[in-house]
């Protein structure tokens, strides 16, 4: 899920999961027929600019039509920030629902647990363009070996620096884990008026590289239940990584400690950070910044030099309604929302990065900024784990408060993750 322009839904979208994991399972409410005609009702995210999304939608949509006689097709853009309310009541009011709805790819399996998605796997399995789907953004529409819906676009973070910067300290692009934390402190030691690199104790995405590339994970899952993996060696190990960036030798925990994915992009633009970690959809605000021409990206480095560090794999998805009257349409209008031509327009129209990888190639030849943001994806990209407890975790702010208690010096690594720990496997239980 995207933020802002492009900085702040991937957060957004699991504190609105967090709403619908929280709330009671619906009833039964499949469909009793799939008319071949009639009109399909199409919810999708409003934009802080929507003009040329809906440009894009509608040409797709006109596709659609000309190939379906009979079918017509009604577009509503809905409200991001009121979005899980608005969709947990089509869950429980089908005479009322949309046939398709776009969704934060975290939201997948709450959506299904609350059982308003319709299982679309056979169809996704005989859709000739699917094959070409990045395999974590097919994890992002997949519960319990079931497909719920087509990716629509991916959004993944890389390491933004300054050019001028590095190159008049005479320090080199950090390639390991460990570079780039000793180079965070050179810059703030040599320019205390810069974070060396910008971090953010509520920054989740942010922290997750650190912890993944330490060989650490969020949970483990056996027999679709799920158990924290937060206070494993290894997890802490990138636990440990990342909350040494937070002090008077790189970004003060005063000031950094409560900072969240949008503040440490932002201190970048303005010129007051010499490194951040930034979205693919962060691009046109940091070009749009006093930094514009004085910088660079390339993959996070990982432990090994060469190596890159896992990124989060944000995004957007469409699905199908297991309520919707017209399901075989509909999965067709899925499958040209979410299609090849489709991505590709809303690229050039929104800078929204394809699922495809042949699609991504293209994109990269077309726009260079999107090579770093393509590697990232193509070294081994994750994800969340795939419990409808997830959201709740994420909205009870299970993360950014482990975070924040150990820079603050409130609890020690070991303390704060095991106490993480238990928080979300009290979820992971209760969510089933």
């Amino acid at each position: 899920m995207k933020l802002s322009a492009r900085t702040a839904l991937p957060l957004a979208a699991l504190a609105l999961a967090g709403l619908s994991a929280c709330a009671p399972q619906t009833s039964d409410n499949s469909a009793k027929s799939d008319d071949k005609s009639g009109t399909l009702r199409v919810w999708l995210f409003q934009e802080v600019s929507n003009g040329p999304k809906q440009q894009v939608v509608d040409k797709a949509v006109a596709a659609f039509k000309q190939s379906h006689n009979g079918a017509d097709v009604q577009v509503e853009y809905i409200p991001v920030e009121t979005r899980a309310q608005k969709i947990k009541a089509a869950f429980n009011d089908p005479g009322s629902a949309p046939d398709l709805i776009e969704y934060g790819n975290t939201d997948t399996a709450g959506y299904v647990k609350d059982g308003g998605l319709a299982d679309v796997s056979a169809e996704f399995a005989a859709w000739n363009e699917a094959k070409d789907t990045d395999p974590t953004a097919k994890q992002s529409v997949t519960v319990g070996g079931k497909v719920y819906g087509a990716p629509l676009f991916v959004g993944v973070r890389a390491l933004y620096y300054r050019t001028d910067v590095l190159k008049d300290l005479g320090v080199a692009v950090p390639k390991t884990q460990d570079e780039l934390i000793a180079t965070a402190k050179k810059i703030h030691q040599a320019k205390p008026d810069l974070y060396g690199l910008a971090v953010g104790g509520a920054y989740t995405y942010g922290a997750l590289p650190f912890l993944w590339a330490n060989g650490g994970e969020l949970a483990t899952e056996n027999g679709g239940k799920y158990t924290s993996a937060l206070d494993s060696p290894a997890a802490r190990k990138g636990i440990t990584a990342y909350t040494s960036l937070f002090g008077d030798d790189n970004c003060p925990a005063a000031k950094c400690a409560q900072m969240g994915g949008n503040a440490t992009v932002t201190a970048f633009a303005n010129g007051k950070a010499a490194m951040a970690i930034g979205g693919d959809f962060n691009h046109a605000a940091v070009e749009a910044g006093t930094v514009k021409g004085k910088y660079a990206v390339v993959p996070l480095p990982g432990l090994a030099p060469g190596s890159v560090a896992p990124a989060f794999a944000g995004g957007n998805n469409i699905g199908v309604l297991k309520s919707s009257s017209h399901r075989t349409l509909a999965v067709a209008l899925m499958e040209q929302l979410a299609g090849k031509t489709t991505q590709r327009a809303l690229f050039d129209a929104m800078g929204f990065l394809p699922t495809y990888t042949d699609v991504r190639a293209e994109v990269a030849k077309k726009q260079p900024f999107v090579e770093p943001f393509v590697r990232s994806l193509a070294s081994g990209a994750k994800f969340v784990p795939a419990s409808p407890g997830w959201g709740q975790i994420d909205s009870s702010l299970v993360l950014p408060t482990m975070f924040q208690e150990i820079v603050s010096g409130k609890k020690d690594v070991a303390k704060a993750s095991t106490d993480a720990a238990k928080k979300m496997n009290d979820v992971f239980g209760a969510a089933g």
